[in-house]
C-alpha cells in the first residue's frame, strides 16, 4: 500500500508536529513531579497552568474551572456519576438522548441499576433533539440534562444554548459531551449556559489519553478518583504532565485554525456528499444538511453491508467507519441511525467519513471513485439488489 488516504478523523487524529514537540521536554528534561516544591517540579506546574489558561481561554470559564482527566469516556463519566451522587437529596432522575455517545448511554444504565431513573429523548430525522419533548420530561426530581454538543457519527449539532436555556430555567444542571466539537465550533460556556463539559485531546490533533471535565463553579459534583490532592482535590493522580501540555497546545492550535480550517473542511464535504448523490443511487445522507460539523459525511448505501465496503474500501487505502469508533466491533446497526429511524437493512449499510485539515480535493476524488466502484461490486453480489431491480426496472 504506498498511500492511505485517512477519513477517520471522528475515531482519532494524527498528533500535529508541533503538539510533539512541545511535549517531548516534558518527559525528559522538565520530568518533574508538579507537587513537588522544587524548581524541576515547577517547571511541570506551569506548564499545567498555561494549559488550563488557554483551554479556559477558549471557552470563556475560569481556569479553576478546567480539570483534567485521561479522556472524553472519563470526563462523562465524572460528570454524571459524581452528580447523580452529590444531588441524590434533591432528585434522582436524569435526562438524555437516544443518540449519545456509549459513554453516556453505558453510564446511565449503570445508574439505573442504582436507583436512578433516565429518560432518553427522541430525536427528529436529523438527529435533532426534540425540544418539546425534553420540556415535558422534565420532573421536580430532575437533577441533569446531559445532550452531547454533536453527535460524533451523523454530525448533527445540537441545539444547545436552548437546551442550556431550558435548564437553567428550571435549575436543573446542563452537561454537554462535547468531545466531537471542542475545536471545530466556538464554544463560550457562559453564553451556552453550560455547567459541565467533556472533551479530549485526540480528537483535535492531540495526544490520546488526555481530556477534561468544566465544571462551573457553584457546581457541588463530588471528587470522581480519590487519592491525592491533585486538580484542587477533585481528580487524584500524579499529572500527565507531557499529556496536558500537548493537549494545551493543541487547543490552541484549533481555535486559531477553526474559521480557515472548517471552511475548508465544508467544501470538501459539500463536494463530496453532492457528487456522491448525484453519482451513486439508492444513496441517502445521514444528519442535519444544515446543523452539521464541518468535517462529518455519512451515507447510507441501499442492498449493501457497510462492514464489506470497509474492508474493500482499506484494500484501496482509504480509512473509514460504519460509525462509532467504540462500537467497530459490534454487528448491530448503529443505534444513531435506528433512532433516526432508518430500518435495520439500510442502516447496516453506513460508512461515516470524516476528514481533517490535511485532507485534500484529491483524496476526495480518489475516495468518490472507490466508493463508487465498491458499491457497484457489492450490489452486483447482493440478492435483495437483484429482486429490487427484476421488479423496478
Amino acid at each position: 500500500m504506498e498511500r492511505v488516504i485517512y477519513l477517520d478523523n471522528a475515531a482519532t487524529t494524527r498528533t500535529a508536529p508541533e503538539v510533539v514537540d512541545v511535549m517531548l521536554p516534558f518527559f525528559s528534561e522538565h520530568y518533574g513531579n508538579a507537587s513537588t516544591v522544587y524548581g524541576l517540579g515547577s517547571k511541570s506546574k506551569e506548564a499545567i497552568s498555561k494549559a488550563r489558561e488557554t483551554i479556559a481561554g477558549i471557552l470563556g470559564a475560569k481556569e479553576n474551572e478546567i480539570y483534567f482527566t485521561a479522556g472524553g469516556t472519563e470526563s462523562d463519566n465524572w460528570a454524571l456519576k459524581a452528580t447523580a451522587e452529590a444531588y441524590r437529596e434533591k432528585g434522582n432522575h436524569i435526562i438524555t438522548s437516544k443518540i449519545e455517545h456509549h459513554a453516556i448511554l453505558h453510564t446511565c444504565e449503570y445508574l439505573e441499576k442504582n436507583g436512578f431513573e433516565v429518560t432518553y429523548l427522541d430525536v427528529d430525522e436529523s438527529g435533532v433533539v426534540k425540544l418539546d419533548q425534553l420540556k415535558a420530561a422534565i420532573r421536580p426530581t430532575t437533577i441533569l440534562i446531559s445532550i452531547m454538543y454533536a453527535n460524533n457519527e451523523i454530525g448533527t449539532i445540537e441545539p444547545v444554548e436552548e437546551i442550556g436555556k431550558i435548564a437553567k430555567e428550571h435549575g436543573i444542571l446542563f452537561h454537554t459531551d462535547a468531545v466531537q466539537a471542542f475545536g471545530q465550533v466556538p464554544i463560550d460556556v457562559d453564553a451556552l449556559h453550560i455547567d459541565m463539559l467533556s472533551a479530549s485531546g485526540h480528537k483535535l490533533n492531540g495526544p490520546k489519553g488526555i481530556g477534561f471535565l468544566y465544571i462551573r463553579k457553584g457546581v457541588k459534583i463530588r471528587s470522581f478518583i480519590h487519592g491525592g490532592a491533585q486538580e484542587r482535590k477533585r481528580r487524584a493522580g500524579t499529572e500527565n504532565v507531557p499529556g496536558i501540555v500537548g493537549l494545551g497546545k493543541a487547543a490552541e492550535l484549533a481555535a486559531a485554525t477553526m474559521e480557515e480550517r472548517t471552511a475548508k473542511e465544508r467544501e470538501l464535504r459539500d463536494y463530496m456528499m453532492a457528487r456522491v448523490l448525484k453519482e451513486i443511487p439508492f444513496t441517502r445522507v445521514n444528519g442535519s444538511r444544515t446543523s452539521r460539523l464541518a468535517n462529518n459525511v455519512n451515507f447510507c448505501f441501499q442492498f449493501i453491508e457497510g462492514e464489506s465496503l470497509l474492508i474493500m474500501l482499506d484494500m484501496e487505502g482509504i480509512c473509514g467507519s460504519s460509525g462509532s469508533a467504540c462500537t467497530s466491533g459490534s454487528l448491530d446497526p448503529s443505534h444513531v441511525l435506528l433512532a433516526i429511524g432508518l430500518p435495520h437493512e439500510i442502516a447496516h449499510g453506513s460508512l461515516r467519513l470524516t476528514l481533517g485539515a490535511d485532507t485534500t480535493k484529491e483524496d476526495i476524488d480518489l475516495t468518490i471513485e472507490a466508493v463508487k466502484k465498491i458499491v457497484t461490486q457489492l450490489r452486483e453480489m447482493s440478492p435483495l439488489y437483484e429482486d429490487y431491480m427484476k421488479k423496478h426496472v
